[in-house]
């Protein structure tokens, strides 16, 4: 299965993959297995999932320094369990809308400083372990 983006962190059920996205930091945390849906994962995973999720949430936080984050579980086009965790900048071209919507201004694009991802691979290591 492809990963879907660089991958950042990795163990046996999940992935957390930087995803080429116009916005900074933008990640997706992934199911390895393929399900459709939370609800379709045993209550174990999905903890699991969630920790991931709220793991990456927190490192981007203290990494990049968004003004708001965004968590989302939509998995409209690609019917496959996983999280989009997206840092939302106050100069971004879509805030306030979600990051789907129609841009709403012109925006520069944001570059992360060097050494975001492994500072961020780093963290999600120390918070979850060492990546499979």
């Amino acid at each position: 299965m492809a990963p879907g983006g660089a991958v950042g962190w990795r163990d046996e059920r999940c992935r957390v993959v930087v995803a080429a996205e116009p916005f900074a930091g933008f990640c997706r945390v992934v199911w390895n297995a393929h399900v459709r849906e939370m609800t379709d994962l045993e209550p174990d995973d999905r903890a699991h999932l969630m920790r991931v999720v709220f793991a990456t949430e927190a490192a981007l936080r203290a990494l990049p320094v968004p003004d708001k984050m965004n968590l989302a579980d939509l998995g409209n086009a690609v019917p496959h369990e996983h999280w989009h965790v997206i840092p939302r900048f106050a100069e971004d071209s879509h805030l306030p809308q979600p990051a789907w919507s129609a841009p709403l201004r012109e925006a520069s694009a944001r570059v992360l400083p060097a050494g975001v991802a492994d500072a961020l691979a780093a963290r999600l290591a120390g918070e979850l372990g060492t990546s499979a």
